[in-house]
């Protein structure tokens, strides 16, 4: 087919795109035919994709163990490790016309050769004579023993008795709120917390909130901990600093039994530099798994760039997605660090205006974007359950549109510029010098034939040399006016009644989904800090102290309550999924937003001080209405200045553009949420 099926669909919801149609067209032609090579040679994407069953060191159910390895500038490719004493002459492998080296590995009386829990190599001899000790880029376990070496160690895992799963999957669910985690900092404890902490203390946490995915973090393997899981190693090895892969499994387990949908942190973007224990230099040249010489590097990232456009890393990248969801069930993914993928450029030094033609023009990584394009078709074609997302800055055009319009195929792209403007208001702005306009552009300003994940913030804002919402408002006072016992100071006063006012309109109105990084539903304090030679080795700053929370003597547990009420008002009302808001006032003098979405009205007041009586609001729908939310609720640690059980009646005529109005009392720094009850 010489151009997508659904092509003129993509141009009804995006006409600027007819322009690009050339570009489109050509993109879609060596995606078929890429696809095509793939179902003649392979038996078809989904077989593609199953790599993972014979590459590596796979043990069958009799015990047998097939290897099977590609490495492009090897001459010999041995097996050793502790099942031969280390040996590399007597377990090598028959090279074949593909750059494949491959044994069969026979049992020992009735065993595996290869123990499980045995430690394993490969053992690499090159075309210009360098012997080189390698893991296996297929790896499914690997640890750091310290005593012996700091680099990782593959061991064979393979349990004789295989985890054993006891809750199906839940379907996908309607709306999509997601907390973020990671697994790692979940505890109190300044330590590394294990898959099993989380399954049983965060998830039940997760799921009492409402949420209904919740996305995982660094759980690909990655040897510095503090690179947040975003230098990955070893891309098949899920983290055993937290675990082992049966812990990871209970971990998926427990959260499906819960109902809650898990999405993985994928990162195929990059990969980190290790040699001993990663994917670098793998067969002894820069190429092997990545681009050679300067465009195979990230140099902002220090770190290596795929090269999308070779046969072996579109087998690795494809099987690791399928990996995940066939081996752990796994639900969805968000793909990290799209931009560097799209572009040559990687994205460095490059800002994005969005004119079209900074995204259909030689700058593009076309190999990179044809890969994306498979994935998703793979994922949604095999488990049409699978929900996937982009974590792209740039704004291209077509990435959260199906495969068949000519689309890269994402379900959801990030809305990347709301935290920004957060934080940007915060550390630069008076509150009075707010500009509506501004806050109202930044939170609908995204192409509604593209569903987006609105956040007011995420674990980059919480990282080291940033701070969450939380800290910008309130600062040195959440150290000692965070108690009930003490006065509530202008600060703390303002900080909480912003905290929920700006949460609850980036839900509102900002996108089609909503995400929440752990902790910050309750306005953790403090940054994240992992350990490293600047903090000497400290864990007292990568954990979330998730203690706070349930303090009856501390003020965040009213924050938790209304991100609580939040989510509840999306089940009942449900408004994410019911197309974009009517914004009917943006009044800058009165710094008050009003917008409909959904059935319900939504009124926020921003004035530091102005308080409205009998402040008349614009609404389509005639009848009762009451309220369904009011962050001033005593309930959430307001001033309770607003009657709980009032009603509000619209009377007929034009009013900022809608059939009908009602007067609100809307006192400073207070969201209200009305539903009509007629």
């Amino acid at each position: 087919m010489d151009s997508p099926p659904e092509l003129e669909k993509l141009f009804q919801g995006d006409g600027y795109l007819r322009d690009f149609q050339g570009d489109i067209v050509s993109r879609w032609r060596k995606f078929t035919g890429t696809l095509q090579d793939i179902e003649s040679h392979e038996g078809g994407l989904a077989s593609f994709a199953e790599g993972y069953k014979h590459m590596g060191i796979v043990q069958r159910e009799d015990g047998t163990i097939d290897v099977c390895e590609w490495v492009p500038n090897a001459v010999s490719v041995s097996v050793a490790g502790e099942f031969n004493n280390w040996s590399t002459e007597s377990h090598v492998c028959k090279p074949d016309s593909f750059n494949k080296f491959s044994l069969r590995i026979p049992p020992v009386n009735g065993k595996p050769a290869i123990p499980h829990g045995s430690k394993v190599k490969l053992v690499l001899k090159t075309r210009d004579g360098q012997t080189l000790w390698r893991l296996s880029p297929w790896a499914k376990y690997v640890v750091q023993i310290e005593k012996e070496d700091m680099a990782y160690q593959c061991i064979h895992w393979a349990p004789p008795q295989p985890y054993q799963w006891r809750h199906e999957r839940p379907g996908r669910p309607r709306n999509v709120r997601i907390y973020e985690a990671h697994v790692g900092i979940s505890s109190d404890e300044p330590k590394v917390a294990s898959y099993r902490h989380f399954a049983d203390n965060v998830l039940p946490h997760i799921r009492s909130l409402g949420y209904t995915c919740v996305e995982l973090m660094a759980v690909m393997e990655h040897a510095y901990y503090g690179s947040f899981g975003y230098h990955v190693t070893s891309f098949f090895a899920a983290s055993s600093r937290y675990g082992n892969p049966d812990d990871l499994k209970y971990l998926v387990d427990r959260a499906h039994a819960l109902g809650l949908f898990v999405i993985l942190d994928v990162v195929h973007s990059h990969a980190a530099k290790n040699v001993l224990d990663g994917l670098n230099q793998f067969d002894g040249t820069d190429h092997c798994f990545f681009h050679s010489a300067g465009k195979g590097e990230h140099s902002v990232w220090d770190s290596r760039i795929f090269d999308y456009g070779k046969w072996e890393v579109l087998r690795f990248l494809l099987s690791n997605l399928r990996w995940y969801i066939d081996e752990y069930r796994f639900d969805g993914y968000r793909f990290d660090g799209v931009t560097a993928m799209l572009y040559l450029h990687r994205g460095i030094g490059t800002g994005f205006s969005g004119d079209y033609k900074e995204y259909f023009n030689m700058a593009v990584d076309t190999d990179a974007v044809i890969y994306l394009m498979l994935a998703n078709k793979m994922l949604h074609d095999t488990f049409p359950f699978a929900l996937t997302i982009a974590e792209d800055v740039s704004g291209m055009p077509t990435l959260g549109r199906p495969v068949s319009e000519g689309g890269l195929g994402f379900d959801y792209r990030l809305a990347m510029a709301i935290p920004d403007l957060w934080i940007t208001l915060l550390k630069e702005k008076k509150d009075q010098d707010w500009d509506l306009e501004r806050i109202w552009w930044a939170l609908t300003n995204r192409r509604y034939h593209e569903k987006c994940i609105a956040y007011s913030e995420s674990h980059d804002q919480a990282l080291v040399g940033d701070k969450t919402i939380s800290f910008w408002l309130m600062d040195a006072e959440m150290y000692t006016n965070m108690s009930i016992l003490s006065p509530r100071t202008g600060v703390i006063d303002r900080g909480l009644a912003l905290h929920k006012m700006i949460r609850l309109i980036t839900m509102g109105l900002g996108g089609e989904a909503y995400l929440n990084f752990i902790g910050n539903e309750f306005g953790h304090p403090e940054w994240l800090d992992f350990p490293r030679q600047g903090n000497n080795f400290s864990y007292h700053y990568a954990r979330r102290q998730m203690k706070l929370a349930n303090d009856p003597l501390l003020r965040y547990q009213y924050l938790l309550k209304f991100d609580k009420a939040m989510q509840k008002l999306d089940d009942e009302h449900p408004f994410m999924d019911a197309g974009h808001a009517y914004v009917s006032r943006k009044h800058n003098e009165d710094k008050v937003i009003v917008f409909e979405r959904g059935d319900l009205l939504w009124i926020f007041n921003l004035h530091p001080s102005s308080s409205y009586v009998d402040y008349r609001v614009g609404v389509q729908r005639p009848g009762v209405y009451g309220i369904a939310l009011n962050s001033d609720d005593k309930e959430f640690d307001g001033h309770g200045l607003i009657d709980p059980q009032g009603k509000y009646f619209t009377v007929p005529g034009d009013y900022d553009g809608r059939a009908n109005s009602l007067s609100v009392y809307i006192p400073s720094r207070v969201a209200l949420v009305l539903a009509c009850h007629d």
